[in-house]
């Protein structure tokens, strides 16, 4: 096997790494938000416990790019899809912080009533996961347009984190409790904020993986 067909291999292995670490992401972020929204100590506990998995999925991928380098002395065009999947793995660990942040916070307030059903919050969330997959997407895909795309959805999540968190504090009064738990939710809400813009960096590797251009798509 020549050079160039060990290197579509690896590149193709690498790829494979990438989708399997995105997976454990989105199920941790889809875990977290379930925790919270039926104070569920055990599942939050679960999505913590998992995070080692995660951060050794990232770990294996930049060992793995790091030998695509010193072993194939790729070409510009090469090294940018090297470049990309490691910074793809850095936001997907980053993410999956956010998750453990969320099931935090439910171990921190699971012995109470929540003060409000959770259905914006977990609306919120599967945007966002559903922003990653299309991250995803445009990375396997090879697909300008996709990466694009994230901007508008990104915006979306901005509307409703402001929304939302505006929400939040005008319920705020004298109950210390209520007050405290609030609170939580409003860093909950900001942590979902945070994963949407981890999720434009992908798309931002994306097309900057295609083009050599660089495009901010966190506007």
């Amino acid at each position: 096997m020549d050079n160039r067909s060990l290197f579509h291999q690896a590149v193709a292995e690498l790829q494979a790494q990438l989708l399997d670490m995105a997976s454990h992401v989105q199920q941790s972020i889809h875990q977290a938000v379930d925790a919270l929204a039926r104070l569920d100590a055990e599942l939050a506990k679960k999505t913590i416990a998992h995070d080692d998995v995660i951060d050794q999925m990232m770990l294996d991928i930049e060992e793995a790019c790091g030998r695509l380098i010193v072993r194939q002395q790729p070409m510009a065009s090469d090294l940018r899809i090297i470049q990309t999947a490691r910074k793809i793995s850095t936001d997907l660990e980053r993410i999956a912080d956010h998750a453990v942040d969320i099931a935090k916070i439910v171990l921190r307030i699971a012995d109470e009533q929540l003060v409000k059903p959770l259905i914006t919050i977990p609306q919120m969330a599967q945007i966002t996961i559903d922003m990653l997959q299309d991250s995803l997407n445009s990375y396997t895909q090879r697909d300008v347009n996709l990466a694009a795309s994230l901007a508008e959805k990104e915006n979306q999540v901005d509307r409703i984190y402001a929304e939302v968190l505006q929400e939040l504090i005008m319920m705020m009064g004298n109950d210390y409790t209520r007050n405290r738990q609030l609170s939580h939710l409003t860093f909950v809400v900001h942590y979902l904020e945070r994963v949407a813009d981890h999720v434009t960096n992908i798309g931002e590797d994306v097309i900057y993986m295609l083009t050599g251009k660089r495009k901010d798509l966190n506007i």
